[in-house]
């Protein structure tokens, strides 16, 4: 398939990809736990979201993908989509025009609260007009009466209201204007909720916020994603700014480091929130035990302590015994000992906010016993070579009393 095609589902030009899911895309009864969009130069990047358990979730129809070439909405004959910075410097910037078109088939037109786009219906809550009523507004029944205002749509019968009639004309005015105003907001809910979630825009940069666990449980539930990938030197500013104006819009970093462009970052982020999804994972109970634990897991704030699977002993190294013992309890804890170790010598980050997360007093002890007494000072020099480590601890006690580290035996 060339990038310029477009199948015959129909949603939007551009797409070059779509994950298939038996006889049609991402459809369980009409219902998809989750619709991603992916727009970039580079389609076929993404023909690994096919596979594993992420692509038998798409067989089955709870996760739709569909992948777009940015460059179907470039016009000229070289398809560009980036041009010179303002203001000079190295590299290219990424073209708005392209990413606004794009955006536009895409994630619809949508108003303030969200609504607008394929289902025709406009404004902050689907009303237009300069009382918040569209001048020849139709309610059930197709009645109307005229005011001065210019308000149509009541209950009463079709032609001039006799305006001699005191107050009541204005009355009735204000009945129909709040009639109109109450039709067209459930029309508006209704195309609303025919149009499916507000989708999230989500662009993918070394300078937005870091990506973590938390993030990827919460975009689980967001309904509908867009992942917007730049390249060279970024995308526009004006493109997420002018997007916000209708959807979230995010600029997330997956690390302190620099990609060559948005689509590794994407799968990464794809992966850690459709694993989340319920039927993803063959085990439910598997993401809370992940390392930063989700929701209130015994993993929360922690990176997970080491695993064994058979045989018991390997090359001169054995199990450890808790772990055949059969005492759940004995084994929980044993991997809570081992998580707080971990999380202490390779994450002090991390160690350091468990200060405030009410620790007891056994994985108070623990987090001693390396050295670890509640700052990150405490076991920063831990993630250094053991010589290292004993070097700094008898340097350290030359100048702070309070605390010298202890090493693991």
């Amino acid at each position: 398939m060339s990038r310029r095609s477009t199948p015959g589902l129909g949603l939007g030009r551009g797409r070059v990809a779509d994950l298939e899911a038996g006889p049609a895309l991402g459809t369980k009864e009409g219902l998809v736990a989750l619709r991603i969009d992916i727009i970039t130069i580079f389609p076929e990047y993404f023909t690994m979201l096919g596979v594993s358990l992420i692509g038998k979730a798409v067989q089955r129809g709870d996760i739709a993908f569909s992948v777009y070439d940015l460059r179907s909405w470039a016009h000229d004959p070289h398809r560009t989509v980036d041009d010179t910075p303002f203001g000079g410097g190295p590299g290219m910037v990424m073209k708005p025009e392209p990413w606004g078109e794009a955006l536009d088939a895409i994630a619809g037109v949508r108003g303030a609260a969200g609504v607008q786009g394929e289902t025709g219906v406009s404004g902050a809550a689907g009303v237009q007009g300069a009382a918040g009523v569209r001048g020849a507004a139709r309610v059930p029944g197709e009645a109307r009466v005229r005011g001065e205002a210019g308000v149509q749509g009541t209950a009463g019968g079709e032609g001039e209201v006799d305006r001699d009639a005191g107050a009541e004309p204005e009355r009735l005015a204000a009945e129909a204007a709040e009639a109109a105003e109450d039709a067209m907001a459930a029309e508006a809910a209704m195309a609303a909720e025919a149009a499916g979630p507000v989708p999230q825009l989500i662009v993918p940069s070394p300078a937005g916020v870091v990506f973590t666990q938390a993030m990827a449980t919460e975009l689980a539930g967001a309904g509908h994603l867009v992942f917007a990938c730049g390249r060279y030197e970024g995308i526009d500013a004006r493109v997420a700014e002018h997007a916000s104006g209708r959807m979230p819009v995010r600029e997330v970093s997956i690390g302190d480091y620099v990609l060559g462009g948005g689509e590794p970052a994407v799968l990464v982020m794809v992966e850690a929130i459709c694993r989340l999804l319920p039927g993803v994972l063959g085990n439910a109970e598997s993401a809370a035990d992940d390392s930063f634990g989700a929701g209130t897991g015994p993993m929360r704030g922690l990176v997970e302590g080491p695993v064994f699977t058979r045989p018991r002993s390997w090359r001169g190294l054995d199990v450890p015994p808790v772990l055949l013992s059969g005492d759940h309890a004995a084994i929980a804890r044993w991997r809570r000992d081992e998580a707080l170790r971990r999380t202490a010598r390779n994450r002090p980050d991390l160690a350091a906010r468990l200060v405030d997360e009410g620790l007891d007093e056994r994985d108070r002890r623990v987090l001693s016993e390396v050295g670890f007494a509640g700052t990150i000072d405490d076991v920063a020099n831990l993630t250094g070579p053991p010589q290292r480590v004993r070097r700094r601890a008898r340097d350290d006690s030359k100048d702070d009393k309070r605390c010298t580290p202890r090493l693991p035996r």
